[in-house]
C-alpha cells in the first residue's frame, strides 16, 4: 500500500495539517519581511527589481489591496472574510482527515490562506482592509508571494487527490 493509501490516525493528520500550515506561515511571513527590508527600499531607490534568473524570475515589491491578479481592489475586507471562511472550513474538514496527502494538501491552503490574511488583519490602512505584500514576478503572471505559491499550488493538488478519487478519510483499498 502506497503512503497515499494509507488510513492514518485523525490526530496524526489533524497534527499534520497544522505543521504544514506552521510551516508556510513562517516562510511566506519571513519573505513578506525580506521583501520590505530588501526590495522595498531598492524599488523606492529606483534601483528596481533583483533578476534571479533574468527575466524569468524577478524580485520585486507590490502592494495588493486586492485578491489574485489585484481583483477586487477595495474589497480587501470582502476577502478578509472569506480567508476566515476558509480557515475555519479547513479546521472542521481536518477532523475527518485519514489521508496524508489531502492533511499536507489542506495544511498548505490553511498556511496559504493565513499568511495573506495576516497582511489584510495588520497592514495599513487597519484592521481586514491591509495590503498583501506581493514580490515575485515571472513573465506573463502578476507579482504575488509564497502564500500565494501555495494556495494555488495545494488547489491544484487538491482537483488531482479527487480526480484519482482519494477520499478524506484515506480508506485503505481505495486510493485514499
Amino acid at each position: 500500500m502506497s503512503e497515499s493509501s494509507t488510513v492514518v490516525p485523525a490526530r496524526r493528520t489533524v497534527g499534520l495539517v497544522f505543521e504544514v500550515a506552521f510551516g508556510v506561515i513562517v516562510f511566506d511571513q519571513l519573505t513578506k519581511f525580506w521583501a520590505q527590508q530588501v526590495l522595498l527600499p531598492r524599488i523606492l531607490a529606483g534601483e528596481g527589481p533583483i533578476e534571479v534568473l533574468g527575466s524569468l524570475l524577478r524580485f520585486t515589491y507590490a502592494e495588493n489591496t486586492g485578491a489574485a491578479f489585484s481583483l477586487g481592489t477595495g474589497y480587501t475586507w470582502v476577502f478578509t472574510l472569506i480567508a476566515c471562511v476558509v480557515v475555519v472550513v479547513i479546521i472542521r474538514v481536518s477532523r475527518q482527515l485519514g489521508s496524508v496527502a489531502w492533511a499536507i494538501a489542506l495544511g498548505g491552503l490553511l498556511g496559504g490562506a493565513v499568511g495573506n490574511l495576516i497582511d489584510r488583519l495588520f497592514r495599513a490602512p487597519g484592521v481586514g482592509r491591509g495590503f498583501v505584500v506581493d514580490f515575485i514576478q515571472v513573465p506573463y503572471w502578476p507579482i504575488f508571494n509564497v502564500a500565494d505559491s501555495f494556495v494555488v499550488c495545494c488547489a491544484i493538488a487538491m482537483v488531482i487527490l479527487s480526480w484519482r478519487g482519494v477520499p478524506l478519510g484515506g480508506r485503505a483499498g481505495s486510493g485514499g
